[in-house]
């Protein structure tokens, strides 16, 4: 099978927890010294030999349309331009109609994840998730696995002194959601967890970086990170 060159970005977040050090902007138009916190996951999948992306945007986005135009660093962008919030299910539902070949990967618009993308495969699964390896967390839930890598269970957002966290990029098949009676907004991670056995959902897991913007101190992190 030829690898998946195509990726979603879901860009329609309206950032309200970044609310106190960003406004008026898309949250992954954050800035980060002087340039946009979406151009550092547009770098990171260029070095991963992704050729097309669409972004899935909503709010304000003729701000990230404006910015980035039609291509960055010769790869092709698209828009899946949502009339109304859809939900991160929704814009998947909406962006997968625009890819070409039968998978794409599905990141999120505020968090870096510096995994190989190539080491996500969905063998007869129709999902497989990226997952982190955490110590000491209460702000995410977690994820177990069974020897072969296929999902077992999810446990809700608790302390958990070691565990595997969802780190938010998926490799998805392009008919994921056929067979579902779904409204048009929804929660891509709700339909996720709630379809996981049917979807033969799988895992691989990674010890890298990872940073998820959504919350002030580690939007200012990643600005340390990267001075």
């Amino acid at each position: 099978m030829s690898r998946c060159q195509e990726a979603i970005i879901l860009c329609g977040g309206l950032g309200t927890r970044l609310k106190s050090v960003i406004s008026n902007i898309p949250k992954p138009m954050a800035p980060i010294k002087d340039k946009p916190f979406l151009e550092f996951i547009l770098e990171y999948l260029k070095r991963q030999n992704i050729t097309k992306i669409i972004l899935a945007v909503s709010y304000k986005y003729k701000i990230i349309q404006n910015y980035f135009q039609n291509s960055y660093l010769d790869m092709e962008i698209v828009y899946s331009i949502e009339n109304e919030p859809l939900g991160t299910g929704g814009a998947t539902l909406q962006a997968l109609k625009l890819i070409d070949g039968d998978n794409a990967y599905v990141l999120n618009g505020d968090t870096i994840f510096d995994i190989s993308l190539s080491d996500l495969t969905l063998k007869d699964s129709k999902i497989c998730v990226a997952l982190k390896q955490m110590k000491d967390f209460d702000r995410y839930g977690s994820v177990n696995i069974d020897k072969y890598d296929n999902i077992i269970s999810f446990n809700e957002k608790k302390f958990t002194s070691d565990g595997l966290i969802n780190g938010g990029i998926y490799l998805v098949s392009k008919d994921i959601f056929n067979g579902f009676n779904l409204n048009s907004k929804f929660s891509f991670e709700e339909f996720f967890q709630n379809n996981f056995l049917k979807l033969k959902a799988r895992a691989c897991v990674f010890d890298r970086y990872f940073i998820d913007i959504g919350i002030p101190q580690d939007y200012r992190k990643f600005i340390n990170d990267n001075s």
